[in-house]
Order: C-alpha cells, then sequence, then structure tokens
C-alpha cells in the first residue's frame, strides 16, 4: 500500500513526499469529512506517511493491510480510510467489514486520483481513477458514496528545484514534466469518496 497515488507507489520513500500537498488541504478536507481529530482511525495500507500526519491531527490510528479483514473488534473505530491503493472501486466484502468495524455514526472515507491536472501527466490516461471512478455512473458515485474533490499542489522552492526533484524520482517522466512547468507548482487534484456507516452500497 502506498502514501502516493497508485503510479508513483515506488516514490513513497522518496524527497518527493515533501513537496505534495504542503498546505494540508487533503487532511483537512478529510478531518472535515470525518472527522479524525481525536477519533480511532483505521488506516488501511497508507504507508508510514500518512499514519503520521493522522497522529498529527491527533487521530489514534490502527494500521491494516486487507480492506476485506482488518482483524478489528465490532464497533471499534470511528473512520475507516483507505489512500489511493485501497479501495479500487466498490468491493462489498470491503463495504460489509468496514461497516462492522464502524461504530454509529461512522464514516467510510476513500481517497483517489481525480485527475485534470498537472500530475495526471504522469499516469496511464486509461486508469479508472481519471475516466470513470468521478462519474455519476462510476462504481462510486454509484455505490452509495458522495465525492469531494480537493484541489492541492505539488510545491517547489523553485522550478530548478522541482527540476532535480522530479528527474531523480520519476525518471524521464519527471524530467518532461518538468520542462513544461512555468511555475514551481503542479496542480494536483483527488477525490473523497466518503459514505455513512451502513448507508447504501
Amino acid at each position: 500500500m502506498s502514501d502516493l497515488p497508485v503510479h508513483l507507489a515506488a516514490a513513497s520513500d522518496s524527497p518527493l513526499a515533501d513537496h505534495i500537498d504542503v498546505e494540508g488541504k487533503l487532511l483537512r478536507a478529510l478531518d472535515a469529512l470525518g472527522p479524525v481529530a481525536g477519533r480511532e482511525v483505521v488506516l488501511v495500507g497508507g504507508g508510514t506517511l500518512r499514519a503520521r500526519q493522522l497522529e498529527a491531527l491527533g487521530a489514534r490510528v490502527a494500521q491494516v493491510d486487507e480492506a476485506r479483514s482488518t482483524g478489528l473488534a465490532d464497533a471499534s473505530a470511528d473512520v475507516v480510510l483507505g489512500f489511493f491503493s485501497a479501495y479500487r472501486g466498490v468491493d462489498p466484502r470491503e463495504i460489509a467489514e468496514a461497516d462492522r468495524v464502524l461504530r454509529p455514526r461512522g464514516r467510510l472515507l476513500v481517497v483517489h486520483e481525480y485527475g485534470r491536472d498537472d500530475v495526471s501527466l504522469l499516469g496511464d490516461p486509461e486508469l479508472p481513477e481519471y475516466r470513470s471512478w468521478g462519474r455519476r455512473e462510476g462504481p462510486f458515485l454509484r455505490g452509495g458514496f458522495k465525492v469531494r474533490v480537493i484541489h492541492c499542489w505539488w510545491t517547489f522552492a523553485t522550478p530548478a528545484d522541482a527540476s532535480e526533484v522530479l528527474e531523480e524520482v520519476l525518471g524521464e517522466p519527471g524530467r518532461a514534466l518538468a520542462s513544461s512547468m512555468t511555475r514551481p507548482r503542479l496542480s494536483h487534484n483527488v477525490a473523497i469518496y466518503h459514505r455513512d456507516r451502513g448507508g447504501p452500497a
């Protein structure tokens, strides 16, 4: 499981992580939708960066690898949260497990790419995240989730800094993207699909 989008999974321990959403817009949105501060949060995958960020907000984080079978007690969490490589669509077994673990009024939050931004130029344009998942007929909205799109940034000190980091971490695709930059940041749109415990699925 990855801290970063699926197509950047190999970069999760790289300097790139220090430049992604430095304003904290995604975490603030998760706290608004959860909330997560001061609550029991199950993080499905997500890596160490996300766990640390949630703990910094005051969440008590239990990290698990498998969405279908968490091994946690019934009604033991306020929020179940997955990033990028978790919840690749709406699997009834994963939804049932989240509902089992969540307390009444608990929330399931799923973070994925949304596309229509600079960062999507690094990925496969055929990814379902970019094509169907954000649509009304896509699996999440059809499966009882709502969506909030967060407009984030990858921010660098200078264009030269951006070029150095992107090429180091991502190779030729990073170099090509950096060469097209006119300012030291890249737009990154992220979707948070959210659902109440026991909602329609």
